[in-house]
């Protein structure tokens, strides 16, 4: 048995055992990370935390307020793409701009004004069944074409800037009467949502419609992969519920969605939608649970908790086999999801990075949104993403988005909404559970859990089972 293969081994027993004593060893580990290192942890997580934030505060597309798809320090976009603001993007940045309300990161009333700004383009926008297209010109309010017939309403992207309605709702409804407005705008928003539309009378949740091409996408959206979240929605609609039959038969294909499949000794319990045994891109374990809590969350196909856990230490492991041996990778160096790439020539491109697409570059949005689930896997890639990498990592809206030291340093000096968000939000629920406890609180999502035969450890009793 080689180096690597002895580590790896240590490293897969010490996981899949999970005991105290480890557990207890990783505490104190992190203890002496607060005490000898230049930043405390809080230090750190409030550093990175505020300066990702900027993503939605600073950098935000001005006449909209929303999330723009991308933003490139350098200005250097492609077409109009500096105007284009995105759907779902929006909805992680509104749960992000909540968590720095809470942590004082923003001043309150700027941050009401500007979520008031914000519900006020959406509600001028054009809405497909009360679906929102996943790009908008945040100039013009008009849908741009995601591709060719990507040109309506996108449900899925609808459904994370569903769970950012809701939040916002939840943590301004009790406010003074400014914010009490503005949250009854975002009840308005969310509720006009028509989900048992987009079901096209079958059994399951079709991602697309467009008023051209109607259905011809057709492209049903079945589990596993990031879009749990759109079928939790879609059941917790007051006026536009889908049946659980749609849950049941289409996200989970019959029941079929399970898997006894495992990779370093930890069950996948799902099947990921990819070629291979190892687990999807992390973002699957992120999009969905910014505002729904897995921790304790289970239904007749799995422990929610125990599924993102395993995905995120199989995804780490991955790393450390490293069996195509790159340098990147090292035990505080990790994480594989959607992000700008590495082109073979150098350029920047974009890929679905995971075990079955490993090109050798860590997107640091995977480790760190993970950290509800690894905290002392993902606290020393924090760390070591700012410490060591600080120079090659460090922009102005936090962490770049990609990185490689396949030869020579590379990174991409870039950033994208759907990674920056995560960052925030996740840590917060690391933190103190924030956007988790404002989202499951609300009655609707209480309900909708419940109508699919969801239970929660965490919450007690769901809806009315």
């Amino acid at each position: 048995m080689n180096y690597r293969k002895a580590y790896i081994f240590i490293l897969t027993l010490l996981t899949v055992l999970g005991c105290k004593e480890n557990q207890d060893k990783q505490l104190a580990v992190n203890e002496e990370v607060e005490k000898t290192d230049s930043l405390s942890q809080e230090a750190l997580l409030d550093t990175v935390q505020k300066q990702t934030l900027k993503y939605f505060w600073d950098y935000a597309e001005p006449n909209s307020g929303m999330a723009r798809e991308r933003f490139h320090p350098d200005g250097d976009y492609p077409r109009n793409d500096a105007h284009v603001v995105t759907t779902g993007g929006s909805g992680f940045g509104l749960m992000a701009i909540v968590a720095g309300m809470e942590r004082e990161f923003i001043p309150r009333d700027s941050a009401v004004a500007r979520l008031n700004k914000i519900a006020d383009f959406l509600a001028n926008t054009t809405r497909f069944h009360g679906a929102w297209p996943h790009w908008i010109n945040g100039e013009t309010g008009e849908t741009q074409a995601f591709s060719d017939k990507d040109n309506g309403g996108d449900i899925v992207e609808t459904s994370f800037l569903a769970q950012g309605l809701i939040v916002v709702r939840e943590y301004l409804k009790n406010g003074n009467e400014q914010e009490k407005a503005v949250a009854a705008k975002y009840d308005e928003l969310w509720k006009g949502i028509e989900w048992n539309w987009y079901t096209n009378n079958k059994n399951g949740i079709y991602w697309h419609w467009s008023p051209i091409y109607e259905w011809e996408m057709d492209f049903m959206i079945e589990g596993y992969n990031e879009c749990l979240i759109t079928y939790i929605m879609a059941a917790s609609s007051p006026e536009h519920a889908i049946h659980p039959d749609a849950y049941h038969d289409g996200w989970a294909r019959s029941g079929s969605i399970t898997t006894d499949v495992e990779a370093f000794g930890i069950p996948l319990i799902l099947k990921h939608n990819t070629r291979g045994d190892m687990g999807g891109p992390l973002f699957w374990a992120h999009y969905s649970y910014l505002g729904l809590n897995p921790k304790g969350l289970s239904d007749k196909y799995a422990n929610y908790w125990d599924l993102n856990v395993n995905h995120s230490k199989i995804n780490y492991l991955y790393a450390q086999e490293n069996p195509r041996d790159f340098d990147t990778y090292h035990d505080a160096s990790w994480g594989l999801t959607a992000s700008y790439t590495k082109n073979e020539d150098g350029s920047v491109g974009y890929a679905a990075h995971s075990p079955d697409e490993d090109r050798g570059v860590v997107s640091p949005t995977a480790a760190i949104s993970s950290l509800p689930y690894t905290p002392g896997e993902s606290l020393r890639a924090i760390r070591y993403f700012y410490e060591d990498q600080h120079d090659l990592l460090w922009g102005p809206a936090g962490f770049y988005d990609a990185f490689s030291l396949e030869g020579e340093d590379w990174v991409a000096k870039k950033y994208l909404a759907i990674d920056q968000g995560p960052i925030v939000v996740m840590i917060e629920n690391y933190r103190s559970g924030l956007i988790w406890n404002l989202f499951m609180g609300a009655p609707e999502v209480q309900e909708g859990l419940g109508r699919l035969g969801f239970t929660s450890e965490e919450y007690g009793q769901i809806g009315n089972k």
